[in-house]
């Protein structure tokens, strides 16, 4: 049986590495990947059957890898291991996992009990086992008063990236008052359409747009690796535009 442990730091990737070679101690082959692209090939390659997978991976993310071994078998069972529990990454998760696939979501701060009963829940029993803090932000998430939607979601990409609404409308095909609709959405949803605080001369105190941006990242709804992920999206969507004759902004699609 091949496991493939996506890890760049090396001390945690030999602390993964010890825990399962005790859950596995026969018929055990062992890959390591310090970085996504190696992880990615390597799967592609040797096709194994659980993976260990740390979420912040130098030159493509974990989400990334997963999405790239889950579209070659959802049977792959994987292992989520981060220093982080940030809702964008607890959001990208849940945006690929395929229909009952066997998965995990652990954090580096657990003991070394915990993980080893993660990687035998995930790996060895074919369990979901999900640490508790992520599991209050997948509540949290699914919140219909406290959470936002996906499409709220992609306006807060779409405004972190700094488009305007007429290029948000045309990528997410929508008219400009349907992309506004969203962002306002948005902005009750973090409570600025309500604010009453103004300036002495009646001005608003906040620019909503990058008080928005603010908040989503302060509750880690954003990160840097999900805008470095997004901006690639953002430049090929922009290429195919170019290509097709069309390039963004230059007009408006139907209301």
């Amino acid at each position: 049986m091949h496991v493939l442990i996506a890890e760049d730091d090396a001390l945690h990737r030999t602390f993964a590495r010890t825990i399962v070679e005790e859950l596995w101690p026969r018929d055990l082959e062992i890959l390591e990947a310090s970085d996504g692209e190696e992880a990615i090939g390597l799967a592609a390659r040797h096709q194994p059957s659980c993976v260990v997978l740390d979420l912040q991976l130098p030159k493509v993310t974990g989400i990334d890898v997963a999405r790239a071994i889950w579209s070659r078998s959802a049977e792959i069972r994987i292992l989520f291991w981060s220093n982080f529990a940030d809702e964008a990454y607890v959001r990208g998760v849940a945006r690929i996992v395929p229909p009952g696939s066997v998965y995990g979501y652990v954090l580096k701060s657990a003991s070394e009990d915990g993980m080893r009963s993660a990687l035998r829940g995930v790996l060895r029993e074919g369990h979901c086992i999900i640490d508790r803090e992520i599991r209050g932000i997948q509540h949290r998430v699914q919140d219909r008063l406290e959470g936002i939607t996906d499409s709220e979601y992609e306006s807060l990409i779409d405004i972190a990236l700094g488009l305007t609404d007429k290029t948000i409308a045309l990528r997410r095909g929508l008219s400009i008052r349907g992309a506004q609709s969203r962002i306002q959405h948005l902005y009750d949803k973090f409570g600025l359409s309500t604010t009453a605080e103004v300036a002495a001369e009646n001005a608003p105190v906040f620019n909503a747009r990058t008080r928005a941006i603010h908040l989503a990242i302060c509750r880690g709804l954003i990160n840097a690796d999900v805008m470095q992920r997004e901006q690639r999206r953002l430049a090929a969507w922009l290429e195919e535009s170019a290509a097709s004759g069309t390039p963004a902004g230059e007009s408006s699609p139907p209301s």
